[in-house]
């Protein structure tokens, strides 16, 4: 490809579609379905439940592959999935739905979100109440106890007047999606292989004068157009607005001699996640020697994180064993030494050791897809770098996810 600007690449567009340059891995949709509702079945007996009600499109998309409206439903509830441990699934004001069960379409529930009841929201719990324990009769349920995802407190309270026990359902649709097989693998990897071909497209079109917003659209353009989904967020900065980090793309114009670092937060095919980090020098001037510098220590911080990855490693040896960042970039060091990732970032979330000792310790498991984040820049000065690898947790250690190659001219 020879395009001058990103906007003649989208209007001749014969690169984007990455199923017409390699083939997609072997994804089994049934076979991924059955496996992550059995997980959501086993996290349910563990925690005793006989319902879990989801409202987050996240979960509904685990449990059913339903996929509709996410966003808007994130900020709005409204599509609502009833499950029991041992019965059928319960779509209630479903607006579609791609999920591979029948589920019955016609069901509809009361209002949670004030957008659809306005401020009759208490009368409206009571309601729903009601149809929580119509569907524990329907599902034969042994007991009252029912797990359920954020919502109103007036749900919550209007469950306990009925004598149901209502527990938080997140953890268990978190520890749930903790563990990967080999379909979600491939999903994982293909969404990973399409934000790659993403990142491959902004580096071709990095040259002075093109806007933050115009690359960072190029990402997002691939995305859609391999049926993905949206990002998390728009990270993607350059030159001054790098440092420091988490100031996201704007309609600022790269220059030459400038430092590009984006992050991908891509939720993508299948609806899993991508989530890699890299920074690129414009040319045609040569990287200056503290951009290289930095650009060491990132590398560096990454690569000896990665060393501590492997099933069995606990959390707590992690951070105390984590790269000791020098002090001059420690006040604007990244959130977190790692992070799961897999339809979004997941749990766990692992904080710099001198920033946040940990609360609670847990061990890495074999089938967990792990992040290693780094971000080097200090106080006052111009340049940063983010750079990020997602990887699976093995036995022996990990095996890479993200194949991009580091930037051989800020390494050397």
């Amino acid at each position: 490809m020879n395009y001058m600007n990103p906007d003649q690449l989208l209007l001749d567009d014969n690169w984007s579609d990455l199923s017409q340059i390699r083939a997609l891995p072997e994804i089994d949709q049934q076979r991924m379905h059955d496996y992550r509702r059995g997980r959501l079945q086993e996290q349910m007996r563990i925690y005793d439940v006989e319902v879990l009600i989801m409202v987050n499109p996240l979960s509904m998309r685990y449990a059913n592959n339903s996929r509709s409206y996410s966003i808007f439903a994130m900020h709005v509830p409204h599509t609502i999935l009833f499950m029991g441990v041992d019965g059928p699934f319960a779509l209630y004001n479903g607006l579609a739905s791609t999920g591979l069960d029948t589920l019955p379409h016609a069901r509809r529930a009361s209002p949670l979100s004030h957008f659809y009841g306005g401020t009759d929201l208490q009368e409206y719990a009571e309601r729903f109440a009601q149809q929580v324990e119509d569907y524990l009769i329907e599902v034969g349920a042994r007991h009252r106890k029912v797990a359920l995802e954020y919502v109103n407190p007036s749900v919550t309270q209007a469950l306990e007047k009925r004598d149901i026990e209502v527990i938080d359902g997140m953890p268990i649709v978190d520890e749930a999606r903790l563990i990967k097989n080999e379909d979600e693998l491939n999903c994982i990897r293909w969404s990973v292989a399409v934000a790659e071909h993403g990142a491959q497209i902004i580096k071709q079109m990095l040259k002075p004068g093109v806007t933050e917003t115009q690359l960072w659209g190029l990402l997002n353009y691939t995305n859609i157009n391999n049926d993905g989904d949206w990002h998390e967020g728009r990270m993607l900065a350059s030159g001054p607005r790098i440092n420091p980090w988490f100031q996201e793309a704007s309609n600022r114009k790269v220059q030459a001699g400038d430092l590009v670092g984006f992050d991908t937060d891509m939720v993508g095919p299948f609806g899993y996640c991508a989530d890699l980090s890299r920074t690129f020098h414009c040319g045609p001037t040569p990287p200056s020697k503290r951009q290289k510098e930095l650009y060491r220590y990132a590398y560096e911080e990454v690569q000896h994180n990665l060393g501590l990855i492997k099933a069995g490693a606990s959390l707590l040896s992690i951070q105390q064993n984590a790269w000791p960042i020098p002090e001059e970039f420690r006040e604007q060091a990244y959130v977190a030494v790692i992070h799961g990732v897999g339809m979004c970032d997941e749990f766990p979330h692992l904080n710099q050791g001198y920033r946040d000792p940990l609360e609670f310790d847990r061990s890495l498991e074999a089938g967990m897809v792990i992040c290693v984040e780094s971000y080097i820049g200090a106080v006052g000065e111009t340049d940063g770098v983010k750079l990020e690898e997602q990887v699976l947790v093995t036995d022996e250690g990990y095996e890479p996810i993200t194949r991009f190659p580091f930037e051989e001219s800020l390494l050397n």
